[in-house]
């Protein structure tokens, strides 16, 4: 029995659900990666004598869940990581925010920079030196007790954005320290999940699409109707 939940796979593609704290990559806590125990699962299940490419052409933030596609030639990919470099990946997550946002649904449009010492993400002008343009689609699914669970489609790939764009219309992420620690109580868990991913199959050229549900539990768990 798998420790994953492999959503899809082929000879070029492996989709799964990326568990909850688990670096996607090798970091500075040096806890085992998402990357490595799966190179190790198919070594073991396909018992395969030598090493075993997989190719990391997307990431999620350690904390956040969901759906993540790998590839399992460099064939896929050099093909994917081109289709995220585009902007033509569809990406799409729920999430469960502190308070309600304005208006039920919205673009929202930004320029952030990157503290990499910090590992932190800011809110900042069009001519600060390295901001980037982030842009975000939202819809407000539900709202119970403060808390409100939205549907965001990403028109940009920046580190940390949903939570910064978020928190920056003064609606943080459920469990979130870093942009929300004045609403956030330390060990909750951030409410965050890559729910679902739509790409072109890089050798048969049509389209998939993915979905990862949220588990039932705390604060999902009052939406899961909707998912």
């Amino acid at each position: 029995m798998s420790e994953f939940n492999i959503i899809y796979e082929d000879n070029h593609l492996l989709v799964v659900d990326k568990p909850v704290n688990v670096p996607v990559q090798a970091d500075r806590s040096k806890d085992e990666d998402l990357l490595e125990k799966l190179k190790r699962f198919i070594k073991v299940r396909d018992e395969k004598p030598g090493n075993v490419y997989l190719g990391l052409v997307h990431r999620l933030d350690r904390p956040v869940g969901g759906v993540m596609v790998f590839a399992k030639t460099s064939k896929a990919a050099t093909r994917l990581s081109d289709q995220v470099r585009r902007n033509v990946v569809q990406k799409e997550y729920l999430a469960v925010t502190r308070g309600m946002p304005d208006e039920q649904q919205a673009r929202l449009k930004n320029y952030l920079y990157k503290d990499r010492k910090r590992n932190q993400v800011f809110v900042t002008r069009k001519n600060q030196k390295q901001a980037k343009k982030a842009v975000l689609d939202y819809v407000v699914l539900g709202h119970d007790q403060g808390l409100t669970l939205v549907k965001v489609k990403l028109h940009t790939g920046r580190s940390h954005q949903i939570r910064v764009q978020l928190a920056n219309i003064g609606c943080p992420l459920y469990g979130d320290q870093k942009y929300g620690a004045k609403v956030n109580k330390p060990g909750q868990q951030i409410a965050l999940w890559s729910h679902k991913l739509g790409i072109e199959h890089p050798t048969l050229k049509d389209e998939r699409n993915f979905t990862s549900t949220p588990p039932n539990e705390h604060p999902w768990s009052r939406w899961v109707d909707l998912f």
